[in-house]
């Protein structure tokens, strides 16, 4: 297999022969596939196999791979230049678009990553407030900047998987996922449990005027998908206002697929900063953070909170965002065709022993477990990851390309056809017979 000889090859020059951890499909026992090519809802690896892909980049490809208008707006980006480190109009334009289509958002800054704009959403809301504590949840991914390294979902929670003890959360003590991180950053951070608004509580008491923000994914979707219980987004919301914190949503993954408005517009909640990625992009390295006026205007150059970026705002990337959100925005049929496609994926699976499925619009999390349903991280953790691995590669020799990682998401896109759907349901309700 050409993948077998390329895998090891780029094992004597990357880091465990990958440029991020999951992509090594450790967790699944199997040998990395290396895509050469990808169109619409499919992708072709160097062996010429050819895969349905419910990976989708890790969620940029809501419209597919290689959506033609998309790719045209990058290449006409690309003959005006590559980067400029000026402003662009276009990136007004983009700015725009977000803050139209989000109604808590009222100014944008464009960055190059998730990492980033979580980061710098981080300090801005520490600036602003003049308090150096943030509240996260265990089993949320925020990218890998230091202080949110703490008892993390994605890739972090991968390699974590079959470790024994408590949580964080339960331990009453922060506890970095990564080595290289001083103590100091992660006392910065308090873990609470997802879905738990007592636990959120009880850390407010403790130490409530120190808290500058409470960050959440608002569906977390880097420990498989987890929906918010009924109240519990609308509990932080009331927590944050009374204790004179800011509430921040990460949208990198919920921004723009649950619908024009994320996670904000969905669950009708307004937090104060919100963080994007992904979609946004349109598969591009392009992210952004925004919300309240007078909370951006603290930033650099009007404001006394810096954040700079070389590439941020980059021409290319912005108009593959643009295009993309252009598409979404003049479609209002999209999000509901991409709902129906989950929701048939979704019946495909509970008709199987043993597995438990969340979904929201077009996100989809499988569980192995006995238990009916999958409400929090301590669950998480009890699913079965052995059989998540023998589920992986029955699914990846018949042709679908899933996460090879049992703490993802399956992700839907505009290019998943009937005849994937059909394909795909015809697979998995054949598995373990």
């Amino acid at each position: 297999m050409k993948s077998k000889e390329l895998y090891k090859e780029a094992c004597e020059f990357i880091p465990g022969g990958v440029n991020s951890p999951v992509r090594a499909f450790y967790s699944v026992r199997e040998t990395p596939r290396f895509i050469r090519s990808a169109k619409g809802a499919r992708l072709r690896d160097e062996d010429d196999r050819e895969y349905i892909d419910y990976v989708c980049s890790w969620g940029p490809l809501i419209l597919g791979h290689a959506r033609e208008e998309v790719v045209d707006s990058v290449k006409r980006a690309v003959t005006d230049g590559l980067t400029f480190g000026a402003v662009t109009q276009k990136e007004t334009e983009l700015a725009r678009l977000i803050c139209e289509a989000m109604s808590p958002v009222e100014m944008v800054r464009l960055v190059s990553s998730g990492t980033e704009a979580v980061m710098s959403a981080i300090r801005l809301a520490r600036g602003f407030t003049g308090r150096d504590i943030v509240i996260k949840f265990a089993g949320c991914y925020h990218g890998h900047s230091d202080g949110m390294l703490v008892e993390a979902g994605s890739g972090a929670l991968t390699y974590r998987s079959g470790e024994s003890g408590e949580t964080t959360a339960a331990a009453g003590r922060a506890v970095s996922s990564s080595a290289g991180i001083p103590d100091a950053y992660a006392s910065c951070t308090r873990v609470a449990d997802y879905n738990d608004i007592a636990s959120v509580r009880r850390i407010f008491e403790e130490c409530g005027e120190n808290i500058a923000a409470v960050i959440v994914e608002p569906v977390a979707a880097n420990m498989g998908v987890i929906l918010p219980a009924d109240g519990f987004l609308d509990g932080l919301r009331k927590l944050c206002d009374a204790n004179g914190a800011l509430l921040i949503f990460d949208e990198v993954i919920t921004g723009f697929r649950l619908g024009p408005g994320g996670a904000c517009g969905y669950y009708g909640i307004a937090p104060d900063l919100v963080t994007l990625g992904k979609i946004v992009g349109g598969g591009m390295p392009l992210a952004a953070f925004g919300g309240r006026r007078d909370i951006m205007e603290r930033l650099s150059p009007l404001g006394d909170v810096y954040q700079a970026g070389t590439l941020a705002g980059n021409p290319v990337a912005v108009a593959a965002g643009l295009e993309t959100l252009r598409i979404l925005m003049s479609d209002p049929g999209i999000y509901s065709r991409l709902e129906e496609k989950a929701a048939r994926l979704k019946r495909a699976y509970e008709g199987k022993t043993g597995i438990s499925v969340n979904q929201v619009g077009s996100l989809l999390g499988v569980f192995f477990t006995e238990e009916k349903e999958v409400n929090n991280y301590d669950q998480v953790k009890k699913c079965d990851a052995g059989q998540y691995a023998d589920y992986f590669s029955y699914m990846l020799a018949n042709g679908i390309y899933v996460a090879p990682s049992p703490y993802e998401a399956m992700f839907v896109s505009d290019a998943h056809g009937e005849e994937e759907i059909r394909r795909t349901v015809e697979i998995v309700e054949k598995y373990g017979d």
